[in-house]
């Protein structure tokens, strides 16, 4: 009855909510949002600057996410990288005070605070020709003006960055008079226009006042209140804000601070100063300010503005508009002729006489077709990760946004269970279905930021060995069993793993290694062709008249894991292998190999693993040792109750292992030796049981078989800024943009893995000669690609 009610309930959603009304419905999501923020950009400006310096929240304690944007954590390094030559000064009372020294730390941590408070303090790194300097001026009055009055002089060295503010001093000196309040405004607005002026050659900040906690300030405090900060607050953006009578003021408004204080102040210790971690929030949120711009880190996308157009991806821009111009074309001349022989009315009958032959859709229109949704989809690419059209936040990662989406898919991949065809191990539906869960696994994994816990890094690490070892596994295989080592199947397999990576490199202006599971896969791919078709050829077939030809294997994998010993520990011959031209072109990350390098060796033995795991299985399976009867156990009652408890307490013990785990480093270094003891313990706890390989999930199938290009797409339209944040479609609700944007997402990769498949047919021909000169074209696509990127990279140098 349940199993009745299941099919009648997803027969009943399958009728009314199919995949093509999904897409259709996703495309015009993609629509409105992008309609949506073009209206709120030229509403509220596409500054986004403006957003970090007055708006944010925390992401629980100690988190700051600006609004609409992403904020870079700057190391010493970077700092002083992008402060080379350039004087900062800080000029007001202890509160600027306090944000000048922790400005100061995140050059030098080692710079203590300490000497006379109530004097100027100077700071200066020679080596990196760094000035810092703060300047006492506890109240806005005839001193702090002539000190900003010298700086407008033309004749003398101005700051490149002016950090200023004062109010609490005038606050507590007179007691809290409406009489200080006026001479404030009136001293504010005869240095208005001299912080103007001065704004015009450097940046300017006026920091506003931060609130207090009235009920820790001491007795000679007690009159500075939240009700008089706010006042000296508003006079300070008022008059500031219109001291250009036709233009937008120079001057900006640093009251980020204000917000961050809100939160944090019932920490400080007499209720005026900031705690310490609300100030390196605030002095970090400065050096964004100052440094993104030049800079340009990836993950720091405030201040940031957008990248101009490379040739290459103008020439990209060219191509798919011309191409959904010719489609368009194609498809009205299409519908013009289809009207001409439209079926006409049989008089006698008053019926409609039906075409018995259908037109074929030629391959020109399906070419046409496919790049014109690719062109279209590329261009919700651009606007998601590179045009600054949507928003973009930082990861924060938290227990419960891990582990409760994984109980969330776990539930759903349960009840979408169906039999499977076939009920050998590893058979289609169980290989997709591991995908599947897998992928969403990760996908869960890189939203949530997970990679900073350890444990989980650990598992993930052994799920994306488990892809590799399918690789293994797969293509091992095949070409054993079917000895097909056609230069078709070579291509087919290349442009399925590369096709959408490479368009994306051109329109998204990345390295081919920037995507690193595709070469990954690739090479290995390669290997495992190179390593088989290699003389001698040594196959299923030839092997079950010999047993001899079984050894020859052997020594053909043993020669491959010897091969691979020596790449792991001789970095050096990898590196020169690898940094060859045009090899570089593809592997070189940041100017060297050594990312190619450090991901190649994480799993450098899992697709052995899964070349010999699958020699043995299949020759296991051709002396019919195993039992693949539907819901018979693989081997005998007694060997497979021992082997599955094995299995188990194997699976365990890696898992305890790995959540033991205290060191990334050393974990990575054993990780390759002992990842395959849980994808092997998984592999038999899952086929083991004949129940258990009798059935599968179709829920996480049909996400396997769009397993690639699901890993592929988050890079830009689910996560933002190359995976460092998550891209906000629906500001202000987290819940309802993860919803929105996944929906999305998916559709997406499930199109483009459609278009890939149509294009395969077209662009990789089954005869020889066709393919041969489809191949010719396609080495002299590449050659001009090479040619047009050295000529980028000549610019840019120059």
């Amino acid at each position: 009855m349940a199993a009745l009610a299941y099919n009648l309930g997803k027969r009943e959603i399958n009728h009314y909510f199919s995949v093509r009304s999904a897409k259709v419905l996703a495309l015009v999501a993609v629509l409105l949002l992008a309609v949506c923020h073009l209206a709120s950009r030229r509403y509220r400006g596409n500054d986004s600057c403006e957003y970090l310096l007055s708006s944010g929240r925390f992401l629980g304690e100690k988190v700051w996410q600006p609004h609409s944007c992403m904020m870079h954590k700057y190391k010493i390094s970077e700092a002083k990288n992008c402060l080379v030559d350039k004087h900062i000064a800080f000029i007001g009372d202890s509160r600027i005070r306090q944000l000048f020294y922790s400005f100061v730390k995140i050059i030098n941590p080692q710079f203590k605070e300490e000497g006379n408070k109530h004097e100027n303090i100077p700071f200066e790194d020679k080596i990196a020709s760094v000035k810092v300097d703060f300047l006492w001026h506890p109240e806005v009055n005839g001193s702090m003006k002539q000190c900003i009055k010298v700086w407008t002089e033309d004749s003398v060295a101005k700051p490149h960055v002016v950090v200023a503010g004062a109010a609490t001093w005038s606050i507590k000196i007179h007691n809290g008079s409406n009489e200080a309040l006026s001479q404030y405004k009136m001293n504010i607005t005869s240095i208005a226009p001299l912080l103007e002026k001065l704004a015009k050659t450097s940046d300017v900040y006026w920091v506003l006042q931060d609130p207090v906690y009235e009920d820790l300030l001491s007795e000679n405090r007690k009159m500075i209140t939240n009700e008089k900060i706010d006042a000296y607050n508003e006079a300070a953006v008022s008059i500031l804000n219109s001291s250009t009578r036709n233009s937008k003021s120079n001057v900006k408004m640093f009251s980020v601070s204000k917000l961050i204080a809100q939160e944090t102040i019932m920490e400080s210790l007499d209720g005026l100063h900031l705690p310490e971690s609300s100030r390196e929030t605030s002095a970090m949120i400065l050096m964004n300010v100052c440094c993104n711009k030049i800079l340009k880190p990836v993950d720091g996308s405030c201040c940031q503005p957008r990248p101009p157009l490379t040739l290459i991806q103008k020439l990209a821009a060219c191509f798919f508009t011309l191409s959904i111009v010719g489609y368009l074309i194609f498809y009205i001349i299409h519908r013009n002729s289809h009207r001409k022989n439209k079926p006409c009315t049989d008089l006698e009958s008053g019926e409609e006489k039906k075409n018995i032959i259908s037109t074929p859709v030629s391959p020109l229109e399906v070419l046409l077709q496919s790049f014109c949704k690719l062109g279209l989809i590329m261009a919700y690419f651009y606007m998601c990760d590179r045009a600054n059209l949507f928003m973009k936040e930082n990861k924060f990662y938290t227990h419960s946004t891990f582990f409760i989406p994984i109980i969330y898919i776990l539930v759903l991949g349960v009840f979408y269970n169906e039999n499977t065809k076939e009920t050998k191990v590893l058979n289609r539906e169980q290989t997709d279905e591991w995908k599947g869960w897998m992928q969403l696994v990760i996908l869960i994994y890189h939203i949530s930021g997970a990679s900073t816990f350890l444990p989980v890094y650990m598992h993930i690490r052994v799920l994306v060995a488990a892809y590799l070892f399918q690789t293994g596994y797969g293509h091992f295989s095949y070409f054993w069993i079917k000895g097909d080592f056609g230069i078709h199947r070579v291509c087919q397999v290349l442009f399925r793993l590369n096709f959408l990576v490479v368009v994306l490199c051109i329109v998204m202006d990345r390295p081919y290694q920037f995507y690193y599971f595709v070469p990954l896969v690739t090479v290995w791919f390669i290997v495992i062709y190179v390593t088989l078709a290699l003389w001698p050829q040594i196959i299923q077939k030839k092997a079950n008249g010999n047993c001899f030809w079984h050894f020859g294997l052997l020594l053909k994998l043993a020669f491959l894991l010897l091969c691979i010993c020596f790449l792991a520990y001789s970095q050096g011959a990898f590196e020169k292998i690898f940094s060859l031209w045009p090899l570089s072109k593809c592997f070189e990350l940041k100017g060297n190999v050594y990312e190619w390098w450090f991901r190649w060796r994480l799993d450098r033995y899992v697709v052995f693993y899964g070349m010999l795991f699958a020699f043995i299985y299949l020759a296991l399976q051709k002396r019919q040792v195993l039992s693949e009867g539907k819901g018979e156990p693989l081997f005998s009652n007694k060997i497979s109750n021992v082997l599955l408890f094995i299995s188990v307490v194997s699976f365990l013990t890696y898992s305890i292992w790995a959540s033991s785990c205290k060191n990334k480093a050393e974990c990575n270094e054993l990780h390759p030796c002992v990842s395959v003891v849980q994808i092997l313990a998984f592999i038999l706890i899952r086929n083991i049981p004949g129940y258990a390989r009798s059935v599968y999930s179709s829920f996480f199938a049909w996400f396997g078989k769009i397993s690639l290009e699901l890993f592929i797409c988050q890079y830009h339209i689910w996560l933002a800024a190359d995976t460092r944040g998550i891209l906000v479609l629906i500001p202000g609700n987290p819940m309802l943009n993860i919803i929105v944007s996944t929906f999305i997402f998916v559709c997406v990769a499930h199109e483009i893995s459609q278009i890939t498949n149509d294009l395969a047919q077209i662009i990789i021909p089954k005869d020889n000669s066709s393919l041969l000169k489809r191949l010719a074209c396609v080495a002299a696509f590449f050659s001009g690609l090479l040619i047009l990127s050295s000529i980028q990279d000549k610019t840019l140098r120059s």
